[in-house]
Protein backbone atom coordinates (compact mmCIF):
# COMPACT_ATOMS: atom_id res chain seq x y z
CA UNK A 1 0.00 0.00 0.00
CA UNK A 2 2.87 2.29 0.97
CA UNK A 3 4.34 1.70 -2.47
CA UNK A 4 1.77 2.28 -3.92
CA UNK A 5 0.90 5.93 -2.63
CA UNK A 6 4.36 6.56 -3.14
CA UNK A 7 4.11 5.80 -6.76
CA UNK A 8 0.68 7.78 -6.83
CA UNK A 9 2.93 10.56 -5.71
CA UNK A 10 5.99 10.52 -7.91
CA UNK A 11 3.12 10.00 -10.49
CA UNK A 12 1.61 13.69 -9.53
CA UNK A 13 4.39 15.83 -8.80
CA UNK A 14 5.12 14.41 -12.86
CA UNK A 15 2.19 15.67 -14.05
CA UNK A 16 2.27 18.97 -11.91
CA UNK A 17 6.03 19.80 -13.67
CA UNK A 18 4.86 18.77 -17.03
CA UNK A 19 1.70 21.18 -17.02
CA UNK A 20 4.10 23.77 -16.14
CA UNK A 21 6.59 23.19 -18.95
CA UNK A 22 8.11 26.45 -20.62
CA UNK A 23 9.18 29.85 -19.41
CA UNK A 24 7.91 31.62 -16.79
CA UNK A 25 5.07 33.72 -16.79
CA UNK A 26 7.09 37.13 -16.22
CA UNK A 27 9.59 36.34 -18.44
CA UNK A 28 10.87 36.75 -22.61
CA UNK A 29 13.05 34.34 -23.37
CA UNK A 30 14.49 34.55 -27.05
CA UNK A 31 16.55 31.53 -28.69
CA UNK A 32 18.91 34.62 -30.90
CA UNK A 33 22.62 34.91 -31.72
CA UNK A 34 24.09 37.32 -29.74
CA UNK A 35 28.24 36.19 -30.48
CA UNK A 36 28.73 39.61 -32.30
CA UNK A 37 28.70 41.61 -29.12
CA UNK A 38 32.18 43.06 -27.99
CA UNK A 39 31.08 45.53 -25.84
CA UNK A 40 28.45 46.90 -24.13
CA UNK A 41 29.28 50.52 -24.16
CA UNK A 42 26.82 52.69 -26.28
CA UNK A 43 30.03 54.58 -27.30
CA UNK A 44 31.61 51.74 -28.50
CA UNK A 45 28.76 49.29 -29.72
CA UNK A 46 28.87 48.89 -33.09
CA UNK A 47 27.26 45.87 -33.78
CA UNK A 48 23.70 43.82 -34.45
CA UNK A 49 23.36 42.65 -30.99
CA UNK A 50 24.81 45.30 -29.10
CA UNK A 51 23.11 47.60 -30.74
CA UNK A 52 19.42 46.31 -30.35
CA UNK A 53 20.70 45.57 -26.23
CA UNK A 54 21.32 49.71 -25.86
CA UNK A 55 18.26 50.63 -27.98
CA UNK A 56 16.72 48.47 -24.88
CA UNK A 57 18.76 49.79 -21.81
CA UNK A 58 19.19 52.97 -22.30
CA UNK A 59 17.37 56.31 -23.67
CA UNK A 60 18.71 58.36 -26.56
CA UNK A 61 18.11 61.97 -27.20
CA UNK A 62 16.01 61.47 -29.99
CA UNK A 63 13.55 58.71 -31.23
CA UNK A 64 11.45 58.10 -34.29
CA UNK A 65 8.28 56.37 -34.91
CA UNK A 66 9.08 52.66 -36.10
CA UNK A 67 6.15 52.24 -38.49
CA UNK A 68 7.13 56.37 -39.31
CA UNK A 69 10.32 56.91 -40.00
CA UNK A 70 9.55 60.20 -40.75
CA UNK A 71 8.24 60.94 -37.55
CA UNK A 72 11.31 62.19 -35.23
CA UNK A 73 9.81 62.98 -31.58
CA UNK A 74 12.15 63.53 -27.79
CA UNK A 75 13.46 60.92 -26.29
CA UNK A 76 15.36 62.21 -23.05
CA UNK A 77 15.23 65.47 -25.33
CA UNK A 78 11.92 66.88 -24.75
CA UNK A 79 12.16 69.34 -27.63
CA UNK A 80 14.04 71.33 -29.86
CA UNK A 81 15.14 74.29 -31.81
CA UNK A 82 16.86 75.36 -34.51
CA UNK A 83 18.85 78.78 -35.08
CA UNK A 84 18.43 80.75 -38.57
CA UNK A 85 22.22 79.94 -38.93
CA UNK A 86 21.20 75.95 -39.31
CA UNK A 87 24.44 75.20 -37.53
CA UNK A 88 22.77 75.79 -33.57
CA UNK A 89 20.38 73.61 -31.85
CA UNK A 90 18.82 73.55 -28.24
CA UNK A 91 17.39 71.15 -26.32
CA UNK A 92 14.99 71.05 -23.89
CA UNK A 93 15.95 67.92 -21.18
CA UNK A 94 13.00 65.98 -19.70
CA UNK A 95 13.11 66.73 -15.79
CA UNK A 96 11.25 63.33 -14.56
CA UNK A 97 13.76 61.10 -15.61
CA UNK A 98 15.78 59.43 -12.87
CA UNK A 99 18.77 56.60 -13.29
CA UNK A 100 18.31 53.60 -11.57
CA UNK A 101 21.21 54.63 -9.19
CA UNK A 102 18.87 57.52 -7.56
CA UNK A 103 20.79 60.13 -9.29
CA UNK A 104 18.31 62.75 -11.83
CA UNK A 105 19.13 62.56 -15.42
CA UNK A 106 20.18 66.60 -16.42
CA UNK A 107 22.03 68.61 -18.77
CA UNK A 108 25.43 67.02 -17.40
CA UNK A 109 24.47 63.57 -18.13
CA UNK A 110 23.62 64.99 -21.63
CA UNK A 111 27.15 66.56 -22.12
CA UNK A 112 29.08 64.06 -20.79
CA UNK A 113 27.38 61.59 -22.68
CA UNK A 114 28.15 63.15 -26.24
CA UNK A 115 31.28 64.85 -24.98
CA UNK A 116 32.39 60.68 -24.19
CA UNK A 117 31.66 59.33 -27.37
CA UNK A 118 33.56 62.28 -29.05
CA UNK A 119 36.92 61.76 -26.14
CA UNK A 120 36.89 57.71 -26.40
CA UNK A 121 36.51 58.07 -29.98
CA UNK A 122 35.49 54.13 -30.95
CA UNK A 123 34.13 52.82 -33.95
CA UNK A 124 30.68 54.71 -33.78
CA UNK A 125 32.12 58.01 -33.23
CA UNK A 126 32.16 59.10 -36.32
CA UNK A 127 28.23 59.99 -36.16
CA UNK A 128 29.00 62.41 -34.10
CA UNK A 129 32.42 63.81 -35.22
CA UNK A 130 31.29 64.22 -38.92
CA UNK A 131 29.28 67.40 -37.68
CA UNK A 132 32.69 68.75 -36.73
CA UNK A 133 32.69 67.84 -32.81
CA UNK A 134 36.45 67.12 -31.90
CA UNK A 135 38.25 66.78 -28.43
CA UNK A 136 39.58 70.10 -28.50
CA UNK A 137 36.26 72.14 -29.25
CA UNK A 138 33.88 70.46 -27.23
CA UNK A 139 33.25 72.99 -24.43
CA UNK A 140 32.34 75.55 -27.66
CA UNK A 141 30.25 73.24 -29.28
CA UNK A 142 28.06 70.81 -26.74
CA UNK A 143 27.52 73.59 -23.87
CA UNK A 144 25.45 73.57 -21.02
CA UNK A 145 22.82 76.19 -20.82
CA UNK A 146 21.03 75.02 -17.77
CA UNK A 147 20.29 71.83 -15.68
CA UNK A 148 18.01 71.34 -18.57
CA UNK A 149 19.05 72.87 -21.66
CA UNK A 150 21.71 71.97 -24.14
CA UNK A 151 23.48 73.98 -26.67
CA UNK A 152 24.80 72.31 -29.69
CA UNK A 153 26.66 74.24 -32.24
CA UNK A 154 27.53 71.76 -35.62
CA UNK A 155 29.89 72.70 -38.42
CA UNK A 156 27.77 73.07 -41.58
CA UNK A 157 24.04 73.92 -42.12
CA UNK A 158 22.93 70.40 -43.17
CA UNK A 159 19.74 68.63 -43.78
CA UNK A 160 18.32 69.06 -40.31
CA UNK A 161 17.01 66.08 -40.34
CA UNK A 162 19.95 64.25 -40.64
CA UNK A 163 21.64 65.61 -37.19
CA UNK A 164 18.47 64.45 -35.59
CA UNK A 165 18.03 61.32 -37.24
CA UNK A 166 21.86 60.68 -35.54
CA UNK A 167 20.93 61.90 -32.14
CA UNK A 168 18.50 58.70 -32.80
CA UNK A 169 21.55 55.88 -33.15
CA UNK A 170 23.40 54.65 -30.11
CA UNK A 171 25.77 57.01 -29.57
CA UNK A 172 22.82 59.24 -28.37
CA UNK A 173 22.25 56.96 -25.69
CA UNK A 174 22.76 58.81 -22.42
CA UNK A 175 24.49 57.30 -20.37
CA UNK A 176 24.80 58.01 -15.74
CA UNK A 177 27.77 60.39 -15.34
CA UNK A 178 28.18 60.40 -11.76
CA UNK A 179 27.92 56.48 -11.79
CA UNK A 180 30.55 55.98 -14.38
CA UNK A 181 33.02 58.37 -13.54
CA UNK A 182 32.67 56.40 -9.99
CA UNK A 183 34.33 53.34 -11.97
CA UNK A 184 36.49 56.23 -13.63
CA UNK A 185 40.68 54.09 -13.51
CA UNK A 186 43.40 56.68 -14.85
CA UNK A 187 41.41 58.85 -16.74
CA UNK A 188 39.30 56.67 -18.94
CA UNK A 189 36.12 57.87 -18.51
CA UNK A 190 34.73 54.84 -17.12
CA UNK A 191 35.17 52.63 -20.40
CA UNK A 192 37.35 49.29 -19.28
CA UNK A 193 34.13 48.91 -16.77
CA UNK A 194 31.08 50.37 -18.91
CA UNK A 195 32.56 47.36 -21.82
CA UNK A 196 30.76 45.02 -19.32
CA UNK A 197 28.39 46.51 -16.46
CA UNK A 198 25.75 49.10 -17.02
CA UNK A 199 24.30 52.91 -16.97
CA UNK A 200 21.73 53.97 -18.52
CA UNK A 201 17.87 55.23 -17.41
CA UNK A 202 15.65 52.52 -20.20
CA UNK A 203 12.92 50.27 -19.67
CA UNK A 204 15.65 46.95 -18.49
CA UNK A 205 18.38 47.26 -17.06
CA UNK A 206 21.41 44.76 -16.99
CA UNK A 207 21.65 41.65 -15.21
CA UNK A 208 24.63 39.89 -16.92
CA UNK A 209 26.16 39.07 -19.68
CA UNK A 210 27.79 36.11 -20.69
CA UNK A 211 29.95 36.35 -23.82
CA UNK A 212 28.76 33.97 -26.81
CA UNK A 213 26.24 32.76 -24.12
CA UNK A 214 23.76 34.58 -22.81
CA UNK A 215 22.36 38.55 -22.00
CA UNK A 216 19.92 38.88 -19.48
CA UNK A 217 18.01 41.97 -18.26
CA UNK A 218 16.00 43.25 -15.65
CA UNK A 219 12.90 45.80 -15.89
CA UNK A 220 13.90 48.81 -14.55
CA UNK A 221 11.13 49.67 -11.66
CA UNK A 222 11.90 52.95 -11.92
CA UNK A 223 11.62 53.84 -15.97
CA UNK A 224 10.09 57.28 -16.48
CA UNK A 225 7.82 56.27 -19.65
CA UNK A 226 5.97 53.48 -20.22
CA UNK A 227 7.26 50.45 -18.29
CA UNK A 228 8.21 47.46 -19.73
CA UNK A 229 5.45 44.89 -19.08
CA UNK A 230 7.78 41.56 -17.92
CA UNK A 231 10.16 41.08 -15.53
CA UNK A 232 12.72 39.63 -16.87
CA UNK A 233 14.07 39.25 -20.76
CA UNK A 234 16.59 36.57 -21.42
CA UNK A 235 18.76 36.24 -24.73
CA UNK A 236 20.16 32.61 -25.09
CA UNK A 237 23.06 32.36 -27.49
CA UNK A 238 21.51 29.25 -29.72
CA UNK A 239 23.47 29.18 -33.17
CA UNK A 240 21.60 26.25 -34.55
CA UNK A 241 18.52 26.91 -36.30
CA UNK A 242 17.17 23.80 -35.99
CA UNK A 243 17.53 23.97 -32.15
CA UNK A 244 16.35 27.23 -31.71
CA UNK A 245 13.01 25.02 -33.86
CA UNK A 246 13.01 22.23 -31.44
CA UNK A 247 13.25 24.83 -28.17
CA UNK A 248 10.04 26.83 -29.55
CA UNK A 249 7.80 23.65 -30.43
CA UNK A 250 8.61 22.21 -26.76
CA UNK A 251 7.68 25.85 -25.08
CA UNK A 252 11.82 26.28 -23.66
CA UNK A 253 11.82 29.75 -25.63
CA UNK A 254 9.15 31.79 -26.31
CA UNK A 255 10.63 33.14 -29.47
CA UNK A 256 13.36 32.33 -31.97
CA UNK A 257 15.32 34.87 -33.74
CA UNK A 258 17.46 32.86 -36.69
CA UNK A 259 15.53 29.96 -37.94
CA UNK A 260 16.06 29.07 -41.71
CA UNK A 261 13.35 28.67 -44.67
CA UNK A 262 13.51 24.15 -43.45
CA UNK A 263 12.19 25.20 -40.01
CA UNK A 264 9.76 27.76 -41.45
CA UNK A 265 8.30 24.84 -43.39
CA UNK A 266 8.10 22.37 -40.34
CA UNK A 267 6.77 25.02 -38.30
CA UNK A 268 3.84 25.99 -40.78
CA UNK A 269 1.13 23.83 -39.57
CA UNK A 270 1.64 24.74 -35.79
CA UNK A 271 -1.11 26.20 -34.37
CA UNK A 272 1.23 27.21 -31.13
CA UNK A 273 3.43 29.33 -32.84
CA UNK A 274 3.11 32.44 -35.22
CA UNK A 275 5.85 33.86 -38.03
CA UNK A 276 6.32 37.24 -38.16
CA UNK A 277 8.12 39.58 -41.09
CA UNK A 278 9.73 42.76 -41.25
CA UNK A 279 11.54 44.37 -43.86
CA UNK A 280 14.78 46.09 -42.29
CA UNK A 281 17.11 48.48 -43.82
CA UNK A 282 20.46 46.03 -43.60
CA UNK A 283 21.94 44.69 -46.83
CA UNK A 284 23.81 41.39 -47.39
CA UNK A 285 27.35 42.16 -49.40
CA UNK A 286 30.90 41.54 -50.18
CA UNK A 287 33.69 43.67 -49.46
CA UNK A 288 36.76 42.89 -51.43
CA UNK A 289 40.02 44.09 -49.82
CA UNK A 290 42.01 46.76 -52.27
CA UNK A 291 44.99 45.65 -50.93
CA UNK A 292 44.88 42.56 -52.47
CA UNK A 293 46.46 42.21 -55.62
CA UNK A 294 44.17 40.58 -58.09
CA UNK A 295 40.82 42.44 -56.24
CA UNK A 296 41.87 45.44 -56.65
CA UNK A 297 41.81 45.16 -60.29
CA UNK A 298 38.33 47.15 -61.55
CA UNK A 299 37.35 44.45 -64.28
CA UNK A 300 37.84 41.66 -61.30
CA UNK A 301 35.58 43.84 -58.98
CA UNK A 302 33.07 43.23 -61.84
CA UNK A 303 33.39 39.91 -62.70
CA UNK A 304 32.71 38.86 -58.90
CA UNK A 305 29.06 40.73 -59.69
CA UNK A 306 28.69 38.58 -62.45
CA UNK A 307 29.51 35.52 -60.64
CA UNK A 308 26.66 35.84 -57.80
CA UNK A 309 23.49 33.06 -58.21
CA UNK A 310 21.35 36.31 -56.50
CA UNK A 311 18.05 34.08 -57.86
CA UNK A 312 19.13 31.05 -56.79
CA UNK A 313 20.12 31.87 -53.22
CA UNK A 314 17.16 34.23 -53.21
CA UNK A 315 14.70 30.85 -53.96
CA UNK A 316 16.64 28.42 -51.97
CA UNK A 317 19.40 29.74 -48.81
CA UNK A 318 17.20 32.70 -47.77
CA UNK A 319 13.56 31.96 -49.26
CA UNK A 320 11.76 34.89 -47.65
CA UNK A 321 14.30 35.96 -45.53
CA UNK A 322 15.75 38.44 -47.89
CA UNK A 323 15.35 40.07 -51.27
CA UNK A 324 17.55 40.63 -54.17
CA UNK A 325 18.74 44.56 -53.80
CA UNK A 326 21.56 45.60 -55.31
CA UNK A 327 22.31 49.46 -54.62
CA UNK A 328 23.60 50.63 -51.01
CA UNK A 329 20.44 52.44 -50.00
CA UNK A 330 18.06 49.89 -48.97
CA UNK A 331 14.20 50.26 -50.10
CA UNK A 332 12.43 52.45 -48.17
CA UNK A 333 15.51 55.13 -47.23
CA UNK A 334 15.00 58.49 -49.72
CA UNK A 335 16.38 58.17 -53.13
CA UNK A 336 17.28 54.22 -52.67
CA UNK A 337 18.14 52.55 -56.30
CA UNK A 338 16.11 49.63 -56.92
CA UNK A 339 17.96 48.67 -59.89
CA UNK A 340 19.48 45.44 -59.78
CA UNK A 341 21.69 45.45 -63.20
CA UNK A 342 23.54 41.96 -61.88
CA UNK A 343 23.05 38.41 -62.12
CA UNK A 344 24.82 35.22 -62.86
CA UNK A 345 26.66 35.03 -66.01
CA UNK A 346 29.61 32.97 -66.08
CA UNK A 347 31.03 33.99 -69.32
CA UNK A 348 30.65 37.70 -68.86
CA UNK A 349 32.46 37.19 -65.85
CA UNK A 350 34.84 34.96 -68.08
CA UNK A 351 35.42 37.95 -70.35
CA UNK A 352 36.58 40.10 -67.81
CA UNK A 353 38.91 37.92 -65.91
CA UNK A 354 40.54 37.22 -70.07
CA UNK A 355 40.92 40.81 -70.33
CA UNK A 356 43.36 41.56 -67.39
CA UNK A 357 44.72 38.05 -67.93
CA UNK A 358 43.69 36.59 -65.05
CA UNK A 359 41.32 33.80 -67.41
CA UNK A 360 42.91 30.46 -65.19
CA UNK A 361 41.71 32.16 -61.97
CA UNK A 362 43.67 32.71 -58.85
CA UNK A 363 42.99 32.37 -54.70
CA UNK A 364 41.72 34.13 -52.39
CA UNK A 365 39.98 33.66 -48.88
CA UNK A 366 36.50 34.73 -47.48
CA UNK A 367 36.04 35.22 -43.90
CA UNK A 368 32.79 34.17 -43.04
CA UNK A 369 30.66 34.12 -39.64
CA UNK A 370 30.19 30.86 -38.91
CA UNK A 371 25.91 31.10 -38.73
CA UNK A 372 23.44 30.70 -41.15
CA UNK A 373 22.68 31.74 -43.56
CA UNK A 374 25.79 33.11 -43.89
CA UNK A 375 27.82 30.23 -43.93
CA UNK A 376 25.16 28.49 -46.88
CA UNK A 377 25.44 31.90 -48.64
CA UNK A 378 29.39 31.77 -48.83
CA UNK A 379 29.35 28.02 -49.87
CA UNK A 380 26.99 28.97 -53.13
CA UNK A 381 29.40 32.02 -53.79
CA UNK A 382 32.63 29.07 -53.62
CA UNK A 383 30.54 27.38 -56.33
CA UNK A 384 30.01 29.89 -58.42
CA UNK A 385 33.06 31.48 -58.26
CA UNK A 386 34.80 28.07 -59.15
CA UNK A 387 32.68 28.18 -62.63
CA UNK A 388 35.40 31.24 -63.30
CA UNK A 389 38.49 29.37 -61.91
CA UNK A 390 38.83 31.66 -58.62
CA UNK A 391 39.31 29.40 -55.60
CA UNK A 392 37.84 30.70 -52.97
CA UNK A 393 38.91 29.56 -49.58
CA UNK A 394 36.05 30.37 -46.75
CA UNK A 395 37.92 31.07 -42.80
CA UNK A 396 34.93 30.37 -40.49
CA UNK A 397 34.89 32.21 -37.37
CA UNK A 398 32.78 34.00 -34.55
CA UNK A 399 31.11 37.45 -35.15
CA UNK A 400 33.68 39.22 -32.88
CA UNK A 401 36.68 37.60 -34.60
CA UNK A 402 35.65 38.12 -38.04
CA UNK A 403 34.73 41.25 -37.41
CA UNK A 404 37.38 42.17 -35.19
CA UNK A 405 39.86 41.03 -38.37
CA UNK A 406 37.58 43.03 -40.85
CA UNK A 407 37.91 46.66 -38.93
CA UNK A 408 41.87 45.73 -39.31
CA UNK A 409 41.64 45.46 -43.05
CA UNK A 410 43.56 42.19 -42.63
CA UNK A 411 40.77 40.02 -44.91
CA UNK A 412 40.95 39.47 -48.50
CA UNK A 413 37.09 38.90 -48.86
CA UNK A 414 34.72 39.58 -46.12
CA UNK A 415 31.03 38.49 -46.44
CA UNK A 416 28.68 40.62 -44.07
CA UNK A 417 25.52 42.43 -43.10
CA UNK A 418 25.45 46.31 -42.95
CA UNK A 419 22.54 47.68 -41.40
CA UNK A 420 22.31 51.70 -41.44
CA UNK A 421 23.27 53.59 -37.98
CA UNK A 422 20.01 56.09 -38.71
CA UNK A 423 17.58 56.92 -40.71
CA UNK A 424 19.09 59.30 -42.93
CA UNK A 425 20.56 58.34 -46.37
CA UNK A 426 23.79 59.66 -45.35
CA UNK A 427 24.10 56.54 -43.25
CA UNK A 428 25.17 54.24 -46.03
CA UNK A 429 25.98 56.98 -48.58
CA UNK A 430 28.48 57.26 -45.79
CA UNK A 431 29.62 53.73 -45.39
CA UNK A 432 29.97 52.61 -49.14
CA UNK A 433 30.75 55.84 -51.11
CA UNK A 434 32.72 57.83 -48.54
CA UNK A 435 36.35 57.71 -47.52
CA UNK A 436 38.26 60.58 -47.00
CA UNK A 437 41.87 59.17 -46.16
CA UNK A 438 42.71 55.62 -46.94
CA UNK A 439 45.59 55.49 -44.67
CA UNK A 440 45.77 53.04 -41.84
CA UNK A 441 45.23 55.29 -38.96
CA UNK A 442 42.51 56.98 -40.72
CA UNK A 443 40.43 59.08 -38.26
CA UNK A 444 37.09 58.23 -39.99
CA UNK A 445 36.94 54.45 -40.68
CA UNK A 446 34.06 53.72 -43.57
CA UNK A 447 33.55 49.86 -44.85
CA UNK A 448 35.20 51.88 -48.55
CA UNK A 449 38.19 52.66 -45.71
CA UNK A 450 37.68 48.76 -44.71
CA UNK A 451 38.36 47.75 -48.20
CA UNK A 452 40.75 50.31 -48.67
CA UNK A 453 38.61 51.82 -51.22
CA UNK A 454 40.22 54.92 -52.63
CA UNK A 455 37.45 57.40 -53.28
CA UNK A 456 38.60 61.51 -53.02
CA UNK A 457 36.30 62.51 -55.78
CA UNK A 458 33.49 60.19 -54.79
CA UNK A 459 34.06 61.18 -51.60
CA UNK A 460 32.99 65.27 -52.49
CA UNK A 461 29.66 63.84 -54.25
CA UNK A 462 29.12 61.79 -51.59
CA UNK A 463 29.62 65.15 -48.76
CA UNK A 464 27.80 67.16 -51.03
CA UNK A 465 25.17 65.45 -51.24
CA UNK A 466 24.07 65.58 -47.23
CA UNK A 467 24.53 69.43 -47.63
CA UNK A 468 21.14 69.46 -50.09
CA UNK A 469 18.37 70.35 -48.40
CA UNK A 470 15.73 70.39 -51.67
CA UNK A 471 14.72 66.68 -51.30
CA UNK A 472 14.25 66.14 -54.54
CA UNK A 473 17.30 66.77 -55.59
CA UNK A 474 19.03 65.43 -52.99
CA UNK A 475 17.45 62.07 -53.93
CA UNK A 476 18.80 62.64 -57.06
CA UNK A 477 22.21 63.21 -56.00
CA UNK A 478 21.86 59.90 -54.38
CA UNK A 479 20.63 57.62 -57.00
CA UNK A 480 24.10 58.87 -59.04
CA UNK A 481 25.79 57.64 -55.89
CA UNK A 482 24.33 54.53 -56.08
CA UNK A 483 24.95 54.09 -59.70
CA UNK A 484 28.74 54.42 -59.54
CA UNK A 485 29.09 52.61 -56.83
CA UNK A 486 27.62 49.68 -59.10
CA UNK A 487 30.16 50.02 -61.66
CA UNK A 488 33.21 50.83 -59.85
CA UNK A 489 33.65 49.40 -55.84
CA UNK A 490 34.75 46.47 -54.53
CA UNK A 491 31.49 45.87 -53.10
CA UNK A 492 28.85 43.31 -53.96
CA UNK A 493 25.76 44.00 -52.53
CA UNK A 494 23.44 41.36 -53.04
CA UNK A 495 20.33 41.14 -50.44
CA UNK A 496 18.03 43.58 -48.36
CA UNK A 497 17.23 41.71 -45.45
CA UNK A 498 13.78 40.91 -44.12
CA UNK A 499 13.80 39.76 -40.67
CA UNK A 500 11.50 36.89 -39.53
CA UNK A 501 10.97 35.48 -35.67
CA UNK A 502 8.71 33.16 -34.80
CA UNK A 503 7.10 33.44 -31.61
CA UNK A 504 4.46 31.35 -29.17
CA UNK A 505 1.28 32.07 -30.00
CA UNK A 506 0.65 34.00 -26.27
CA UNK A 507 3.45 36.15 -27.13
CA UNK A 508 2.13 39.31 -28.06
CA UNK A 509 3.77 43.20 -28.28
CA UNK A 510 7.58 42.51 -29.71
CA UNK A 511 8.24 45.85 -31.76
CA UNK A 512 10.04 44.67 -34.89
CA UNK A 513 11.79 48.03 -36.13
CA UNK A 514 12.75 49.00 -39.35
CA UNK A 515 16.44 49.06 -38.23
CA UNK A 516 18.74 46.59 -35.67
CA UNK A 517 18.39 48.64 -33.04
CA UNK A 518 14.37 49.51 -33.28
CA UNK A 519 13.49 46.11 -31.90
CA UNK A 520 11.83 47.13 -28.87
CA UNK A 521 10.95 44.35 -25.62
CA UNK A 522 9.33 46.64 -23.47
CA UNK A 523 5.78 46.33 -24.83
CA UNK A 524 5.64 42.21 -25.09
CA UNK A 525 2.92 40.33 -23.05
CA UNK A 526 2.85 36.62 -22.32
Amino acid sequence: MKKLLLFICCLALLTTSLSQAGTPKDFLVMGTKIDDIITLDPAEIFEFSGAEYAANTYDRLINYDVDNVSNIYGGVAESWEIAEDGVTYTFKIRENITFPTGNKLTADDVIFSLQRVVKLDKSPAFILTQFGFTPDNLDQTIIKVDDYNVKMVINKPYAPTFFLYCLTSTPGSIVDKKEVLAHEKDGDLGYNWLKTAYAGSGPYTLKSWKPSESLILDRNDTYWNTPAKLKRVVLRHIAESTTQRLLLEKGDIDIARNLQSDDMKGLADNKDIVIRKKAKGAVFYLGLNQKNEYLKIPQVRQAFKYLIDYQGMEQTILNGKATIHQAFLPKGFLGALEENPFSLNVEKAKELLKEVGLENGFSVTMDTRNNEPTTSMALAIQATLALANIKLEIIPGEGKQTLTKYRARKHDIYIGRWGPDYMDPHTNAETFARNPDNSDDAKVKTVAWRNAWDIPELSKKTEAAVLENDTSKRAEMYLELQREVQETSPFVIMFQDIEILAKRANVNGFVLGPSFDSNFFQYTTK
